[in-house]
């Protein structure tokens, strides 16, 4: 019987991808040596799922960056419920026990909707500075006392450390641990977090090293796309969040997208689309206009942004996915 299921499982992506017509995809993907999987839905339903270079299509991947994406989604979860005030909260009154022996004023101007959106005028701890930060006892309370190289609400400054500010924040104001919280909160969507690194202090890092499965990967775009309610209905974010999370806030200078609360803005082949993106090349795309959502993860120890793979992939959407969904709407 369960082969049987697997089997019409199969049958049903096939005809659905033929109809489709993926072969050209399937074609620049088999190109990738570092590209592990790839599963795309449309209109609900799963039409692609397949795994490349002997990768394992159930294992758990690590999501890398894409996983301040899912911070986002949490933080919006507590403030639906009422764990958190709003995005307008200063974060001194939520973390006024980590903050530094003399702090830098500049500290009060913070708030929530500035640690999302990467502009809270702190250095970064991410890029070069990723391993000085990880190695000190206290992930919080390093990231505050760096010093400022913008003003706060300037201009981006991609930092994981922003992330984990509000790992701990949300672990602090419900009183429960955020993996434990965020799997609680997510239950019925599809999506399940299998890991999570954390701190010295035992507090997630917030945005990075995130494990969980494709398929889950997959499910949490689709959360999205559906407007924040589970495949039955049942509302688990609310839709206000998920335009505020996808309005432009800032500009990377590190590529092309526009930045929200934690999702990257883009529009590719004429499409406006809203992307996790994740070192190594572990990416979710969300294109609501045409009912699509696009998993795609890879090697996590190889970098994808300097090495041009990132925007390969962003290729392979734009030529090889986008017009076939397209063609059929």
């Amino acid at each position: 019987m369960r082969f049987w299921l697997f089997g019409s499982l199969l049958m049903f992506i096939g005809v659905q991808a033929k109809a489709l017509d993926f072969a050209a995809m399937d074609k620049t993907a088999q190109g990738f040596s570092n590209i592990k999987t790839i599963h795309i839905a449309h209109n609900g339903q799963v039409v692609w799922a397949k795994a490349y270079n002997k990768a394992d299509i159930n294992a758990v991947a690590n999501i890398k960056s894409a996983s301040k994406s899912l911070m986002s989604a949490i933080v919006g979860m507590a403030i639906d419920r009422g764990v958190i005030e709003g995005v307008d909260q200063p974060i001194v009154s939520l973390l006024s026990k980590q903050l530094p022996s003399n702090p830098d004023p500049r500290l009060k101007d913070i708030t929530v909707g500035h640690l999302l959106s990467m502009q809270a005028g702190l250095e970064r701890t991410s890029g070069r500075n990723y391993g000085r930060w990880v190695v000190s006892d206290d992930w919080v309370k390093t990231a505050l006392s760096w010093p400022f190289v913008d003003a706060v609400g300037g201009d981006m400054q991609y930092s994981t450390g922003n992330t984990h500010l509000l790992s701990a924040i949300v672990m602090q104001q419900s009183g429960q641990h955020t993996y434990l919280l965020a799997n609680q909160w997510l239950q019925g969507s599809g999506v399940s977090i299998q890991s999570w690194e954390m701190s010295p202090k035992g507090i997630p890092m917030g945005g990075n090293q995130v494990g969980m499965t494709p398929a889950s990967f997959l499910a949490f775009g689709e959360l999205y796309r559906r407007g924040g309610v589970t495949e039955s209905g049942k509302r688990l974010l609310s839709k206000e969040w998920i335009m505020q999370s996808w309005t432009p806030r800032t500009q990377s200078r590190f590529h092309e997208g526009e930045y929200g609360y934690g999702w990257f803005i883009q529009t590719f082949a004429g499409v406006q689309d809203y992307y996790g993106w994740g070192y190594g090349g572990q990416m979710i795309y969300v294109l609501p206009e045409l009912a699509l959502t696009v998993a795609i993860t890879s090697e996590e120890t190889l970098p994808s942004g300097r090495t041009g793979y990132r925007d390969s992939l962003h290729d392979m959407l734009s030529n090889d996915i986008v017009p076939v969904i397209s063609s059929a709407q």
